[in-house]
């Protein structure tokens, strides 16, 4: 292949524009979010993210894990952590199997805001979706992202 090459063009293309839709959607709901909420998208993320645990095998999840879920390298994810933490919405704790291991719970401060967060979150991401739908050539990203159906 090379640099003219149709097909590399095309395909960077398709990512020039998947990247345009994403900084579109976020950038919308940042906005929405801080506004309402002074949350970020990331913090809602990792709100979202840690909310969802349970105390059965595997419902906990360890600092890599919450990294990998909101796309955070595991030393932004501990920063973030501990913003959350100082603000009351997250606690953390030594995993009783093991010491090294640091769990991480969201507080009931913490799930009334993502609860409040919630709705804010979804309009705003329709409301991108929708605006985005709207340019021919991120139309069919947004089908896409619609009809996209992650397993259980």
């Amino acid at each position: 292949m090379t640099a003219t090459d149709p097909a590399l063009t095309a395909l960077a293309q398709g990512w020039v524009a998947l990247s345009l839709l994403h900084g579109r959607i976020e950038a919308h709901i940042e906005r929405a979010l801080q506004s309402g909420h002074d949350l970020s998208v990331r913090e809602y993320s990792l709100l979202d993210v840690l909310s969802r645990q349970h105390d059965g095998p595997g419902g906990h999840l360890q600092m890599k894990q919450v990294a990998d879920a909101v796309v955070l390298s595991q030393s932004a994810t501990t920063r973030l952590v501990s913003r959350l933490e100082d603000r009351g919405l997250l606690t953390r704790y030594l995993c009783d199997t093991d010491r090294r291991g640091i769990y991480t719970d969201v507080t009931q401060d913490g799930l009334a805001l993502l609860a409040e967060a919630r709705p804010t979150n979804d309009k705003a991401l329709r409301e991108a979706l929708d605006e985005a739908a709207r340019n021919p050539e991120l139309a069919p990203l947004v089908r896409a992202v619609e009809e996209l159906r992650v397993p259980a």
